[in-house]
């Protein structure tokens, strides 16, 4: 929330490209050469593996990175149980699955003083985070800087996608930025701290704890389009030596856990490897659609993926509904009538959504679980069953989803919130019956 936070932000450099090995030194001889745990590190630093996969997975599923530390993450004092706020994890028991369309507006503003950490609150999710199996969908607003406080996430990995506020990511590999129309990707078990780049914050986060994302394969779309991974920015190496009290959170098993430690964590100087944060400008989407007529699947949106042991069936996939152009001929154009096996929950970080004319507004979220009957309202449907079909540019908003393979059950504060709609099932009344035999 500082103008020194708002400078540092604008000078960030990356490194580019989902998935490479990404190599980074903040002092000029910090990473060793031709080995990964020499007898003595180069300049008195601690060699430290961080996985985050098994050491015998697959070469391409493989997730590394070689740390190159001021002192260890061993060096550190017991863990105590701390209060979870309204962090909720899979499974997801207290109130029951719900088969209702359901839409939210914006969470209400927080208490003064709440930070990224105090601010998230979940709605719901799937699976189990002790089997690695599942995602969950959290909300966060904040006011307040995380102030000698680093967070890290033990269950899965995090995908913040900023609505409103800049943030200033200062991660155990660097520093990354991310402002609304981006996203940013920390991976499970790395440590970071959230600083504001504006008096307040709020947005979405998907807690993924299966398969790390990916970049979807392209099948017959050939060797281009969607998120190119040359727009993957990754951090470059930025260290704190700072010998201060520091208070480290752990989600562990659906639980916090704090311990203060002497000193900041984040005092990676080198580091190379696979196991790497992101951001991602959701603008640089490259839109593949119809030139012919009829609506795509929204499958071809796919920004990432978690792919599951079942091809083509992800745990979670992220979806953008980037600016675009329509020009289907004799099609109706906003996304059609479906009842889906995949469970979808839609978020909107500005303007608005062509399929929804109202009540669907910035910060808020609608869940359409599996099977359940949606599509249009009924305001959208009569304007583009009308419409004249010539080119159309959908400029007006960004909009995504988090879908899933399976139910997502919300939690019992989500079911019970003051801001969940009322009455979104009215949004379809009025669909005239235009039948004529």
């Amino acid at each position: 929330m500082s103008e020194q936070a708002r400078k540092t932000a604008e000078a960030l450099e990356y490194l580019t490209g989902f998935g490479n090995e990404h190599s980074s030194e903040a002092v000029p001889g910090a990473l060793p050469a031709g080995r990964n745990s020499p007898q003595r590190a180069p300049l008195g630093l601690y060699a430290e593996q961080l996985s985050g996969s098994a050491f015998t997975e697959p070469r391409k599923h493989n997730r590394r990175s070689w740390l190159y530390r001021i002192r260890p993450s061993a060096a550190h004092p017991p863990f105590t149980r701390i209060d979870n706020g309204a962090l909720r994890t899979a499974p997801f028991t207290d109130a029951p699955a719900d088969p209702n369309r359901l839409r939210w507006n914006p969470t209400p503003d927080p208490a003064p003083g709440t930070d990224f950490l105090s601010g998230l609150w979940t709605l719901g999710g799937n699976g189990d985070a002790t089997q690695r199996s599942g995602m969950a969908i959290h909300l966060y607003s904040a006011n307040a800087d995380m102030t000698d406080r680093v967070f890290s996430d033990s269950d899965g990995e995090l995908l913040i996608v900023p609505e409103r506020g800049g943030l200033l990511l200062r991660t155990e590999l660097g520093l990354l930025a991310a402002k609304p129309g981006e996203v940013a990707l920390i991976p499970r078990g790395v440590r970071f701290r959230v600083e504001l780049l504006d008096d307040t914050a709020r947005g979405y986060v998907c807690e993924n704890y299966g398969r790390p994302f990916e970049l979807p394969d392209l099948g017959p779309i050939g060797a281009n389009g969607l998120a190119a991974a040359r727009d993957f920015r990754a951090p470059v190496a930025a260290y704190e030596d700072e010998d201060r009290p520091t208070e480290v959170v752990n989600k562990f098993c659906g639980n916090l856990w704090s311990a203060t430690y002497d000193h900041s964590p984040l005092d990676v100087v080198a580091w190379y490897g696979t196991h790497t944060p992101y951001v991602y400008d959701m603008r640089r989407f490259n839109v593949l659609g119809s030139i012919s007529y009829d609506h795509p699947d929204p499958s071809i949106f796919t920004v990432l993926t978690s792919p599951s042991d079942t091809p083509g069936l992800a745990g979670v996939d992220f979806v953008v509904f980037a600016p675009r152009w329509l020009v289907g001929e004799d099609t109706f154009r906003p996304p059609y009538f479906h009842r889906n096996v995949m469970s979808e929950y839609m978020g909107l970080i500005e303007g608005a959504y062509d399929a929804k004319a109202e009540g669907f507004v910035p910060g808020g979220g609608s869940l359409h679980n599996m099977m359940s009957a949606h599509g249009p309202d009924r305001e959208t449907f009569d304007k583009a069953s009308a419409a004249e079909l010539k080119p159309q540019k959908i400029d007006d908003g960004l909009a995504f989803m988090f879908e899933t393979r399976w139910p997502i059950a919300v939690t019992a504060q989500a079911a019970g919130a003051g801001h969940l709609q009322p009455a979104y099932d009215d949004v379809w009344q009025g669909l005239e019956r235009h039948f004529r035999a």
